[in-house]
Protein backbone atom coordinates (compact mmCIF):
# COMPACT_ATOMS: atom_id res chain seq x y z
CA UNK A 1 0.00 0.00 0.00
CA UNK A 2 2.80 2.42 0.90
CA UNK A 3 4.70 1.71 -2.33
CA UNK A 4 1.50 2.25 -4.38
CA UNK A 5 0.85 5.56 -2.66
CA UNK A 6 4.43 6.70 -3.28
CA UNK A 7 4.13 5.82 -6.98
CA UNK A 8 0.92 7.81 -7.35
CA UNK A 9 2.54 10.83 -5.67
CA UNK A 10 5.52 10.64 -8.02
CA UNK A 11 3.41 10.36 -11.15
CA UNK A 12 1.23 13.28 -10.08
CA UNK A 13 4.20 15.47 -9.18
CA UNK A 14 6.06 14.69 -12.42
CA UNK A 15 2.98 15.32 -14.58
CA UNK A 16 2.32 18.68 -12.95
CA UNK A 17 5.96 19.69 -13.09
CA UNK A 18 6.35 18.82 -16.78
CA UNK A 19 3.13 20.54 -17.73
CA UNK A 20 4.15 23.65 -15.82
CA UNK A 21 7.57 23.69 -17.48
CA UNK A 22 6.10 23.39 -20.97
CA UNK A 23 3.50 26.09 -20.43
CA UNK A 24 5.94 28.54 -18.88
CA UNK A 25 8.47 27.98 -21.66
CA UNK A 26 5.86 28.42 -24.42
CA UNK A 27 4.54 31.61 -22.88
CA UNK A 28 7.96 33.02 -21.98
CA UNK A 29 6.33 33.54 -18.62
CA UNK A 30 7.88 35.10 -15.52
CA UNK A 31 5.79 34.67 -12.39
CA UNK A 32 5.60 37.94 -10.49
CA UNK A 33 6.42 38.05 -6.80
CA UNK A 34 3.18 40.02 -6.43
CA UNK A 35 1.08 37.42 -8.27
CA UNK A 36 -0.67 34.28 -7.20
CA UNK A 37 0.45 30.69 -7.66
CA UNK A 38 1.11 29.51 -11.23
CA UNK A 39 -2.07 27.85 -12.54
CA UNK A 40 -0.58 24.34 -12.42
CA UNK A 41 0.34 24.67 -8.75
CA UNK A 42 -2.87 26.52 -7.94
CA UNK A 43 -4.87 23.55 -9.21
CA UNK A 44 -2.96 21.18 -6.90
CA UNK A 45 -3.53 23.51 -3.97
CA UNK A 46 -7.25 23.63 -4.80
CA UNK A 47 -7.45 19.83 -4.71
CA UNK A 48 -6.51 19.69 -1.04
CA UNK A 49 -9.46 22.00 -0.21
CA UNK A 50 -7.37 24.01 2.25
CA UNK A 51 -7.94 27.78 2.44
CA UNK A 52 -5.17 29.94 0.99
CA UNK A 53 -5.20 31.83 4.29
CA UNK A 54 -3.58 28.75 5.92
CA UNK A 55 -0.52 28.91 3.66
CA UNK A 56 2.68 30.94 3.86
CA UNK A 57 4.92 30.38 0.86
CA UNK A 58 8.01 31.89 -0.73
CA UNK A 59 9.81 30.66 -3.84
CA UNK A 60 12.91 32.64 -4.74
CA UNK A 61 15.98 32.14 -6.85
CA UNK A 62 19.16 32.06 -4.78
CA UNK A 63 20.70 35.55 -5.08
CA UNK A 64 17.98 36.33 -7.58
CA UNK A 65 14.36 37.41 -7.99
CA UNK A 66 11.39 36.14 -6.07
CA UNK A 67 9.11 34.01 -8.25
CA UNK A 68 6.02 34.20 -6.06
CA UNK A 69 4.89 34.45 -2.47
CA UNK A 70 1.72 33.86 -0.46
CA UNK A 71 1.34 35.54 2.95
CA UNK A 72 5.14 35.68 3.35
CA UNK A 73 5.08 38.11 6.27
CA UNK A 74 2.70 36.15 8.52
CA UNK A 75 4.42 34.30 11.40
CA UNK A 76 3.36 30.65 11.50
CA UNK A 77 4.26 27.55 13.46
CA UNK A 78 6.93 25.79 11.36
CA UNK A 79 7.21 22.62 13.49
CA UNK A 80 10.68 21.08 13.04
CA UNK A 81 11.63 23.51 10.27
CA UNK A 82 12.48 25.77 13.22
CA UNK A 83 15.63 23.66 13.61
CA UNK A 84 17.00 25.49 10.56
CA UNK A 85 17.15 28.68 12.63
CA UNK A 86 18.86 27.13 15.65
CA UNK A 87 21.42 25.15 13.66
CA UNK A 88 22.34 28.12 11.45
CA UNK A 89 22.77 30.44 14.43
CA UNK A 90 24.94 27.79 16.11
CA UNK A 91 27.23 26.91 13.22
CA UNK A 92 27.67 30.54 12.16
CA UNK A 93 28.69 31.48 15.72
CA UNK A 94 30.54 28.39 16.98
CA UNK A 95 31.98 27.17 13.68
CA UNK A 96 31.85 23.70 12.09
CA UNK A 97 34.75 22.32 14.18
CA UNK A 98 33.27 23.13 17.59
CA UNK A 99 33.22 20.13 19.98
CA UNK A 100 31.83 19.29 23.42
CA UNK A 101 34.02 17.74 26.14
CA UNK A 102 33.07 15.38 28.97
CA UNK A 103 35.77 14.92 31.63
CA UNK A 104 36.41 12.80 34.70
CA UNK A 105 38.61 14.58 37.26
CA UNK A 106 40.09 14.03 40.72
CA UNK A 107 41.04 16.53 43.38
CA UNK A 108 44.61 17.79 43.15
CA UNK A 109 45.36 16.29 46.57
CA UNK A 110 43.62 12.97 45.95
CA UNK A 111 45.66 9.79 45.84
CA UNK A 112 45.24 6.27 44.50
CA UNK A 113 46.65 3.55 46.78
CA UNK A 114 48.33 0.35 45.48
CA UNK A 115 44.97 -1.48 45.61
CA UNK A 116 43.40 1.10 43.31
CA UNK A 117 41.35 2.87 45.98
CA UNK A 118 40.75 6.57 45.33
CA UNK A 119 40.68 8.51 48.62
CA UNK A 120 38.49 11.32 47.35
CA UNK A 121 35.51 11.88 45.07
CA UNK A 122 35.55 11.27 41.34
CA UNK A 123 34.24 14.36 39.56
CA UNK A 124 32.37 14.40 36.27
CA UNK A 125 32.36 17.68 34.37
CA UNK A 126 29.25 17.54 32.19
CA UNK A 127 29.81 19.59 29.05
CA UNK A 128 26.36 19.37 27.48
CA UNK A 129 27.43 16.89 24.81
CA UNK A 130 24.25 16.22 22.76
CA UNK A 131 25.56 12.95 21.31
CA UNK A 132 27.27 11.28 24.27
CA UNK A 133 26.45 7.58 23.94
CA UNK A 134 26.55 4.65 26.35
CA UNK A 135 29.64 3.23 24.65
CA UNK A 136 31.39 6.59 25.03
CA UNK A 137 30.77 6.53 28.78
CA UNK A 138 31.99 2.92 28.95
CA UNK A 139 35.25 3.90 27.25
CA UNK A 140 35.73 6.79 29.67
CA UNK A 141 35.37 4.45 32.63
CA UNK A 142 37.61 1.87 31.00
CA UNK A 143 40.27 4.58 30.69
CA UNK A 144 40.06 5.18 34.44
CA UNK A 145 40.47 1.49 35.17
CA UNK A 146 43.54 1.41 32.94
CA UNK A 147 44.95 4.23 35.04
CA UNK A 148 44.73 2.07 38.15
CA UNK A 149 41.48 3.26 39.74
CA UNK A 150 39.32 0.44 41.08
CA UNK A 151 37.32 1.78 44.02
CA UNK A 152 35.58 5.17 44.21
CA UNK A 153 33.92 6.62 47.34
CA UNK A 154 31.42 8.77 45.36
CA UNK A 155 30.85 10.42 42.00
CA UNK A 156 30.07 14.14 41.89
CA UNK A 157 28.45 15.42 38.69
CA UNK A 158 28.95 19.10 37.86
CA UNK A 159 26.07 20.27 35.63
CA UNK A 160 26.76 23.99 36.16
CA UNK A 161 27.14 24.75 32.43
CA UNK A 162 23.31 24.79 32.28
CA UNK A 163 20.75 26.07 34.74
CA UNK A 164 17.53 24.31 35.65
CA UNK A 165 16.46 23.29 32.14
CA UNK A 166 14.58 20.10 33.04
CA UNK A 167 11.18 19.66 31.41
CA UNK A 168 8.38 17.16 31.95
CA UNK A 169 8.54 14.81 28.93
CA UNK A 170 4.77 14.34 29.09
CA UNK A 171 4.02 18.06 29.00
CA UNK A 172 3.82 18.51 25.22
CA UNK A 173 1.49 15.70 24.18
CA UNK A 174 1.18 13.31 27.13
CA UNK A 175 3.60 10.79 25.60
CA UNK A 176 6.18 10.97 28.36
CA UNK A 177 7.95 7.75 27.38
CA UNK A 178 8.71 8.79 23.78
CA UNK A 179 12.31 9.84 23.05
CA UNK A 180 11.27 12.86 20.96
CA UNK A 181 9.98 14.39 24.22
CA UNK A 182 13.26 13.89 26.12
CA UNK A 183 14.36 16.63 28.52
CA UNK A 184 17.68 18.41 27.91
CA UNK A 185 20.44 17.99 30.48
CA UNK A 186 24.12 18.86 30.78
CA UNK A 187 24.87 15.14 31.26
CA UNK A 188 22.68 13.32 28.76
CA UNK A 189 23.71 9.81 27.71
CA UNK A 190 22.08 8.11 24.73
CA UNK A 191 19.40 10.84 24.72
CA UNK A 192 18.25 9.41 28.06
CA UNK A 193 16.38 6.57 26.38
CA UNK A 194 16.37 2.84 27.00
CA UNK A 195 16.59 0.31 24.17
CA UNK A 196 14.05 -2.50 24.36
CA UNK A 197 15.44 -5.38 22.29
CA UNK A 198 13.46 -8.33 20.91
CA UNK A 199 15.37 -11.35 19.59
CA UNK A 200 13.66 -14.16 17.66
CA UNK A 201 13.88 -17.80 18.74
CA UNK A 202 12.84 -19.81 15.63
CA UNK A 203 12.78 -23.14 17.50
CA UNK A 204 10.11 -22.05 19.97
CA UNK A 205 8.66 -19.30 17.77
CA UNK A 206 8.88 -16.82 20.59
CA UNK A 207 10.53 -13.49 21.20
CA UNK A 208 13.18 -13.06 23.88
CA UNK A 209 13.51 -9.53 25.26
CA UNK A 210 16.08 -7.56 27.22
CA UNK A 211 16.90 -3.94 28.02
CA UNK A 212 20.05 -2.17 26.89
CA UNK A 213 21.67 -0.82 28.97
CA UNK A 214 20.58 -3.13 31.83
CA UNK A 215 19.67 -0.48 34.41
CA UNK A 216 18.63 -1.57 37.92
CA UNK A 217 14.97 -0.93 38.63
CA UNK A 218 13.90 -1.16 34.97
CA UNK A 219 11.98 -4.23 33.79
CA UNK A 220 10.26 -5.39 30.62
CA UNK A 221 7.16 -7.60 30.37
CA UNK A 222 6.95 -8.89 26.81
CA UNK A 223 3.78 -10.26 25.29
CA UNK A 224 4.79 -10.01 21.64
CA UNK A 225 3.24 -12.79 19.54
CA UNK A 226 5.23 -14.58 16.82
CA UNK A 227 3.84 -14.72 13.28
CA UNK A 228 5.06 -16.63 10.22
CA UNK A 229 4.11 -13.86 7.80
CA UNK A 230 6.56 -12.40 5.31
CA UNK A 231 8.50 -9.51 6.75
CA UNK A 232 6.36 -6.33 6.74
CA UNK A 233 7.76 -2.84 7.12
CA UNK A 234 7.81 -2.95 10.94
CA UNK A 235 6.39 -4.91 13.89
CA UNK A 236 2.91 -3.96 15.13
CA UNK A 237 3.55 -3.43 18.82
CA UNK A 238 2.51 -1.09 21.59
CA UNK A 239 4.12 -0.21 24.91
CA UNK A 240 2.59 0.75 28.21
CA UNK A 241 4.97 2.31 30.75
CA UNK A 242 4.30 2.35 34.48
CA UNK A 243 6.28 3.98 37.29
CA UNK A 244 6.21 2.91 40.93
CA UNK A 245 8.60 3.66 43.82
CA UNK A 246 11.43 4.61 41.47
CA UNK A 247 11.01 1.50 39.35
CA UNK A 248 9.98 1.40 35.71
CA UNK A 249 8.10 -1.38 33.95
CA UNK A 250 7.57 -1.57 30.19
CA UNK A 251 4.67 -3.79 29.12
CA UNK A 252 5.04 -4.59 25.43
CA UNK A 253 2.36 -6.32 23.39
CA UNK A 254 1.55 -6.91 19.74
CA UNK A 255 2.69 -9.08 16.85
CA UNK A 256 5.95 -9.39 14.94
CA UNK A 257 7.01 -11.58 12.03
CA UNK A 258 9.92 -13.87 12.82
CA UNK A 259 11.21 -13.37 9.27
CA UNK A 260 12.05 -9.76 10.15
CA UNK A 261 14.65 -10.80 12.71
CA UNK A 262 15.70 -8.82 15.76
CA UNK A 263 14.10 -5.44 16.33
CA UNK A 264 14.16 -2.76 18.98
CA UNK A 265 12.23 0.24 20.24
CA UNK A 266 13.44 3.16 22.35
CA UNK A 267 11.57 4.54 25.35
CA UNK A 268 12.14 7.03 28.15
CA UNK A 269 11.81 5.61 31.63
CA UNK A 270 13.75 7.80 34.05
CA UNK A 271 14.65 11.46 34.39
CA UNK A 272 17.93 12.41 32.76
CA UNK A 273 19.61 12.87 36.15
CA UNK A 274 18.37 9.55 37.55
CA UNK A 275 19.20 7.73 34.32
CA UNK A 276 22.70 9.21 34.35
CA UNK A 277 23.27 8.26 38.00
CA UNK A 278 22.15 4.65 37.55
CA UNK A 279 24.13 4.35 34.34
CA UNK A 280 27.33 5.57 36.02
CA UNK A 281 26.96 2.89 38.69
CA UNK A 282 26.20 0.16 36.16
CA UNK A 283 29.02 1.06 33.78
CA UNK A 284 31.57 1.28 36.59
CA UNK A 285 30.62 -2.21 37.75
CA UNK A 286 30.80 -3.47 34.14
CA UNK A 287 34.45 -2.43 33.88
CA UNK A 288 35.32 -4.08 37.20
CA UNK A 289 35.07 -1.07 39.47
CA UNK A 290 33.45 -0.55 42.87
CA UNK A 291 31.42 2.47 43.98
CA UNK A 292 31.01 2.55 47.76
CA UNK A 293 28.93 5.73 47.94
CA UNK A 294 26.39 7.64 45.89
CA UNK A 295 26.20 9.70 42.72
CA UNK A 296 25.28 13.32 43.47
CA UNK A 297 25.38 16.78 41.96
CA UNK A 298 28.07 19.20 43.05
CA UNK A 299 30.90 21.53 42.10
CA UNK A 300 34.41 20.66 40.96
CA UNK A 301 37.28 22.11 43.02
CA UNK A 302 39.57 24.55 41.31
CA UNK A 303 42.67 22.36 41.54
CA UNK A 304 41.02 19.24 40.06
CA UNK A 305 42.88 17.47 37.29
CA UNK A 306 41.35 15.59 34.35
CA UNK A 307 42.23 11.88 34.18
CA UNK A 308 39.92 10.78 31.34
CA UNK A 309 38.19 12.81 28.64
CA UNK A 310 35.80 12.32 25.76
CA UNK A 311 35.34 14.68 22.83
CA UNK A 312 32.18 14.79 20.75
CA UNK A 313 32.03 14.76 16.95
CA UNK A 314 32.39 18.25 15.44
CA UNK A 315 29.38 20.53 15.18
CA UNK A 316 29.20 19.98 11.41
CA UNK A 317 28.43 16.30 12.09
CA UNK A 318 26.07 17.12 14.96
CA UNK A 319 23.82 19.40 12.90
CA UNK A 320 23.60 16.68 10.25
CA UNK A 321 22.11 14.41 12.90
CA UNK A 322 19.80 17.19 14.08
CA UNK A 323 18.46 18.24 10.69
CA UNK A 324 18.41 14.92 8.85
CA UNK A 325 16.92 12.97 11.79
CA UNK A 326 15.00 15.93 13.27
CA UNK A 327 16.28 15.29 16.81
CA UNK A 328 14.51 17.56 19.30
CA UNK A 329 16.57 17.17 22.46
CA UNK A 330 19.86 17.62 20.57
CA UNK A 331 18.51 20.92 19.23
CA UNK A 332 17.49 22.05 22.70
CA UNK A 333 20.99 21.35 23.98
CA UNK A 334 22.55 23.12 21.00
CA UNK A 335 20.53 26.24 21.80
CA UNK A 336 21.66 26.09 25.45
CA UNK A 337 25.26 25.65 24.29
CA UNK A 338 24.99 28.94 22.39
CA UNK A 339 24.04 30.66 25.62
CA UNK A 340 26.78 28.97 27.61
CA UNK A 341 29.49 29.83 25.06
CA UNK A 342 28.32 33.46 25.05
CA UNK A 343 29.18 33.58 28.75
CA UNK A 344 25.62 33.29 30.05
CA UNK A 345 26.40 30.46 32.50
CA UNK A 346 24.52 28.67 33.82
CA UNK A 347 22.70 28.79 30.50
CA UNK A 348 18.91 29.10 30.45
CA UNK A 349 16.48 28.75 27.55
CA UNK A 350 15.41 32.41 27.63
CA UNK A 351 18.99 33.69 27.80
CA UNK A 352 20.10 31.34 25.01
CA UNK A 353 17.24 32.49 22.78
CA UNK A 354 18.42 36.08 23.18
CA UNK A 355 21.95 35.02 22.22
CA UNK A 356 20.65 33.29 19.09
CA UNK A 357 18.61 36.35 18.09
CA UNK A 358 21.62 38.62 18.56
CA UNK A 359 23.76 36.33 16.38
CA UNK A 360 21.21 36.58 13.58
CA UNK A 361 20.73 40.32 14.06
CA UNK A 362 24.47 40.96 13.66
CA UNK A 363 24.14 39.36 10.22
CA UNK A 364 21.35 41.74 9.27
CA UNK A 365 18.59 39.22 9.96
CA UNK A 366 15.95 40.84 12.14
CA UNK A 367 13.69 37.75 11.89
CA UNK A 368 10.61 39.89 12.51
CA UNK A 369 7.92 38.00 14.41
CA UNK A 370 10.21 35.08 15.32
CA UNK A 371 9.38 33.22 18.54
CA UNK A 372 12.16 30.64 18.84
CA UNK A 373 10.84 29.10 22.07
CA UNK A 374 12.97 25.97 22.73
CA UNK A 375 14.63 26.03 19.30
CA UNK A 376 13.49 22.56 18.22
CA UNK A 377 10.05 23.29 16.78
CA UNK A 378 8.41 20.87 19.23
CA UNK A 379 6.26 23.75 20.39
CA UNK A 380 2.82 25.29 20.08
CA UNK A 381 4.06 28.86 20.54
CA UNK A 382 7.12 28.94 18.26
CA UNK A 383 6.50 30.90 15.06
CA UNK A 384 8.49 32.36 12.18
CA UNK A 385 7.55 34.02 8.88
CA UNK A 386 8.35 32.64 5.44
CA UNK A 387 10.06 35.96 4.69
CA UNK A 388 12.40 35.56 7.66
CA UNK A 389 13.25 31.97 6.79
CA UNK A 390 13.91 32.92 3.16
CA UNK A 391 16.24 35.75 4.17
CA UNK A 392 18.10 33.44 6.54
CA UNK A 393 18.47 30.69 3.92
CA UNK A 394 19.82 33.28 1.47
CA UNK A 395 22.30 34.54 4.08
CA UNK A 396 23.33 30.96 4.88
CA UNK A 397 23.96 30.24 1.20
CA UNK A 398 26.40 33.17 1.00
CA UNK A 399 28.13 32.38 4.31
CA UNK A 400 31.47 30.59 4.86
CA UNK A 401 29.64 27.70 6.53
CA UNK A 402 27.32 27.10 3.56
CA UNK A 403 28.75 23.66 2.63
CA UNK A 404 28.36 22.28 6.17
CA UNK A 405 24.94 23.86 6.66
CA UNK A 406 23.39 22.74 3.38
CA UNK A 407 24.82 19.22 3.72
CA UNK A 408 23.06 18.91 7.09
CA UNK A 409 19.67 18.96 5.36
CA UNK A 410 17.81 15.88 4.19
CA UNK A 411 18.59 14.94 0.56
CA UNK A 412 15.32 14.48 -1.33
CA UNK A 413 14.59 10.80 -1.94
CA UNK A 414 17.94 9.76 -0.40
CA UNK A 415 18.15 10.21 3.36
CA UNK A 416 16.69 11.81 6.45
CA UNK A 417 13.06 12.77 6.76
CA UNK A 418 12.57 13.18 2.98
CA UNK A 419 14.12 9.84 1.99
CA UNK A 420 10.80 8.36 0.84
CA UNK A 421 9.62 11.36 -1.15
CA UNK A 422 9.94 12.03 -4.91
CA UNK A 423 12.39 9.21 -5.57
CA UNK A 424 11.92 9.36 -9.35
CA UNK A 425 15.21 10.05 -11.22
CA UNK A 426 13.91 13.45 -12.35
CA UNK A 427 13.56 14.68 -8.76
CA UNK A 428 15.67 12.39 -6.58
CA UNK A 429 18.54 14.29 -4.90
CA UNK A 430 17.39 17.58 -6.48
CA UNK A 431 16.73 19.25 -3.12
CA UNK A 432 18.17 19.66 0.35
CA UNK A 433 15.26 20.28 2.71
CA UNK A 434 14.06 20.26 6.29
CA UNK A 435 10.56 18.97 6.89
CA UNK A 436 8.25 19.63 9.80
CA UNK A 437 5.01 18.19 11.06
CA UNK A 438 2.83 18.52 14.13
CA UNK A 439 -0.88 18.25 14.65
CA UNK A 440 -2.27 21.12 12.51
CA UNK A 441 1.17 21.93 11.06
CA UNK A 442 2.97 20.90 7.89
CA UNK A 443 6.09 22.61 6.57
CA UNK A 444 9.10 22.24 4.32
CA UNK A 445 12.02 24.56 3.60
CA UNK A 446 15.40 24.43 1.93
CA UNK A 447 17.07 24.52 -1.45
CA UNK A 448 15.96 23.03 -4.79
CA UNK A 449 18.30 22.43 -7.73
CA UNK A 450 16.63 23.28 -11.06
CA UNK A 451 17.36 21.39 -14.27
CA UNK A 452 18.78 24.63 -15.72
CA UNK A 453 21.42 24.76 -13.00
CA UNK A 454 19.68 27.51 -11.04
CA UNK A 455 19.18 27.17 -7.31
CA UNK A 456 15.94 28.04 -5.57
CA UNK A 457 14.96 28.73 -1.99
CA UNK A 458 11.57 27.33 -1.05
CA UNK A 459 9.65 27.86 2.19
CA UNK A 460 6.15 26.43 2.65
CA UNK A 461 4.22 26.40 5.92
CA UNK A 462 0.62 25.34 6.43
CA UNK A 463 -1.21 25.85 9.73
CA UNK A 464 -4.64 24.21 9.64
CA UNK A 465 -6.46 21.31 11.25
CA UNK A 466 -6.00 19.41 7.96
CA UNK A 467 -2.47 20.63 7.33
CA UNK A 468 -1.19 17.16 6.48
CA UNK A 469 -3.33 17.20 3.34
CA UNK A 470 -0.77 19.64 1.90
CA UNK A 471 1.77 16.87 1.17
CA UNK A 472 0.79 16.56 -2.52
CA UNK A 473 1.18 20.32 -2.94
CA UNK A 474 4.68 20.24 -1.40
CA UNK A 475 5.70 17.43 -3.74
CA UNK A 476 4.27 19.21 -6.79
CA UNK A 477 6.01 22.45 -5.84
CA UNK A 478 9.43 20.82 -5.50
CA UNK A 479 8.99 18.78 -8.69
CA UNK A 480 7.95 21.94 -10.56
CA UNK A 481 11.08 23.78 -9.40
CA UNK A 482 13.32 20.79 -10.22
CA UNK A 483 12.31 21.07 -13.91
CA UNK A 484 13.03 24.80 -14.22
Amino acid sequence: MRAWKSTVELVLARTIARAAGVLLTMAGMHVSAQGALPPELASVWAQNKLPESSLSLVVQEVSGPRLFAIHPEKPRNPASVMKLVTTYAAISRLGPTYVWNTDFLIDGKAQIDPQGVLNGPLYLRAGGDPVLLVQDLWRLMRDMRLRGIREIPEIVVDRSIFGDVTIDPAQFDGAGDRPYNASPDAFMVGFGSLRLVFTPDPLTKTWKSFIDPPIPGVQIDSNVAWTDAKCPSSPAISTDTTFENGNVRFRVSGRAAGACGEFDVFRLGLSQQEFGARLLKTMWQDVGGTLTGAVRNGAIPGDAQAIASHQSPPLSAVIRLINKKSNNVMTRILLLTLGAEAGARPATVDGSVQVALSILARQGLDMKGLVLDNGSGLSRVGVVSADSLTDMLQKAWMSPVMPEYVSSLSILGIDGTSRNRLRDPSTRSMAHVKTGGLRDVRSIAGYVWGASGKRYIVVSMVNHERAHDARAFENALIAWLATK
